[in-house]
This record gives structure tokens, sequence and C-alpha cells, in this order.
């Protein structure tokens, strides 16, 4: 007497790609408490007109790009006040050392803040801007629309240096700017981070990151971006960007830049304005100090 077939063992489901909660929350669909918080904003020193953010970071890790959505954020519209490369390149795009501020909704008028944007990083000591030159920028000593020579660092008798920095030309706080979307860092841009990361505490710089491209790495932060702190894989690599970089989680946020889109997207400005107003908070921290 045969019995009933058996049934083909059922396969497990292969795991979630997400949490089931957020392991860091957000206002979504609130983003105008954040975006009042960055439009009021005023330094209290007199001594400073403006506080200065430096980005650096590889090369194609979204930094010009940043600045573009910021100003897309504030503005509430498209704009380009930084020039960005449309595609992911080995060769940094930004050649020059450039003040970008951010315009008002009143014409000609700019808020207390304004970001400086310099060459990437790469992994030849012969190309990318020079280690020097970004610890020489942190002090204030690098002039507006100096030519970055990746093979010779700029020094006192260039023209390019400003000898007397005013407490407005030094920087206030520095960002790291990663890309989720890109391979293993080379272990001689991890080095020259490590000693930009050394000389910012020296000079008691605070120091922060932002982790772009995260709809390209991760599918279901694609599909929805607030999914960003559900997704196992957008908070891997941020474990392994702090783990390597040595900045701690609660200074890395995650964010998506404005790059095919037409039209401002309330879920990019929140992830954007977090950030921002992170920036802002250890910028103005470290200006009290001085």
């Amino acid at each position: 007497m045969g019995g009933w077939p058996s049934r083909p063992a059922q396969k497990p489901l292969p795991p979630s790609p997400t949490l089931r909660e957020p392991w860091r929350d957000v206002c979504w669909g609130n983003k105008e408490e954040d975006l009042q918080y960055v439009k009021e904003y005023e330094p209290e020193s007199k001594d400073i007109k403006h506080l200065r953010i430096l980005l650096y970071g590889p090369v194609g890790a979204g930094k010009s790009s940043f600045i573009n959505s910021v100003s897309n954020v504030l503005l509430g519209r498209m704009s380009i006040p930084a020039a960005a490369s449309a595609k992911g390149s080995e060769k940094s795009f930004t050649k020059k050392y450039e003040t970008y501020k951010i315009r008002k909704e009143n014409p000609k008028t700019f808020h207390p803040f304004v970001f400086n944007d310099i060459m990437g990083l790469e992994e030849d000591s012969y190309c990318g801007v020079h280690l020097g030159d970004i610890k020489l920028a942190m002090k204030g000593h690098v002039r507006e629309n100096h030519k970055f020579n990746p093979v010779s660092p700029l020094s006192s008798g260039d023209p390019g240096y400003n000898p007397e920095p005013s407490a407005d030309d030094k920087v206030h706080v520095l960002v790291c700017v990663l890309s989720a979307n890109s391979a293993e860092i080379k272990e001689s841009v991890l080095q020259k981070m490590a000693d930009i990361r050394e000389e910012a505490s020296d000079l008691g710089i605070p120091q922060m990151a932002i982790m772009t491209n995260i709809d390209e790495a991760c599918g279901e932060t694609e599909k929805n971006l607030r999914n960003v702190y559900k997704s196992k894989h957008v908070k891997k690599k941020m474990k392994d960007f702090s783990a390597t970089v040595g900045i701690p989680m609660n200074c890395i946020f995650p964010i998506k830049n404005y790059s095919k889109e037409i039209d401002i997207n309330d879920d990019v400005d929140s992830l954007i304005l977090s950030a921002l107003r992170c920036m802002i908070d250890f910028g103005d921290d470290f200006i009290n100090k001085i």
C-alpha cells in the first residue's frame, strides 16, 4: 500500500533586506521645522560673518552635487551654484578652491554659511588635491580661486597663499563626503583621510560625514527613500564607514543628492536638512569657542 506522495520541502524565505523599525527617527513629511531653523540661523560672534563648511573626500563622492542640493532645498527649486560632473569619474572635476554662497529667496542676499569644495582625494600621490593644501585650507591660508597643483602644494610665497587669515577665512566644520555606491576605498586614500582628520582634531575643528548615493546602493531605498534607516545594507555601509574612517555613527548622515529630478522632493529635502542642521550646530559650537 502506498502512502500519500510527500510534499517537496519548502525553501526558506530569504531574509528581509529591511529592519522592522527604523533605527534612527526622521520626521517625514514635516521638513518645515528644520527648514526654518536653517533659514533663521545667524552666527552669534561679531567676528564671523559666515560659517565655513569644508567638504572633502574621494573623487566622485558628490561634494559639488551636495552644494547644489542644499541650494535646491533652500530655494525651493532646482539650481546649480557649483559645477558638478554628471557621471562618476576617476579624476576630480573640481580644480580650484572656491567658496559657494547659498542664495536666499530674496535676490542678492545669502545665508550666513558657505561651502568650500576642493579637488577629490585620489590614490596616487601626484593626483588629486595635495594633503598639505587641505591642511592650509583649514587654517584659512588658501585664497579664493587658487588652482590646485597635485604635485606642488601651496607655499607661503605663492599668490594663492593667504598669510593673515581672518576668523572668517578659517574652516569651522569639516565634512567627509563618501558614496554608498563606491568600491572599497583604497588604503592610500584612507591614509590621506586619516591625516586630514588628525590635523582637524589638532585644530579643534568638528567633523562629520555624509554618505551619498544611498538610492543607487540599495534597492529598497531606491523604491522608497523612507526605508533609509530600515535598510540593512545602508546601515552596514555606515558602520563600515565609521570603522574605516573613524567618524562615529551619530555623526554620519545618509543622503540622496538631487541628480535626475527636476522638481523638489520632500523626502530628499528631509535628509539633506537633517545633515545641514548638524553642520550648522557643530560649526556654531566651534565658532563660539574661538
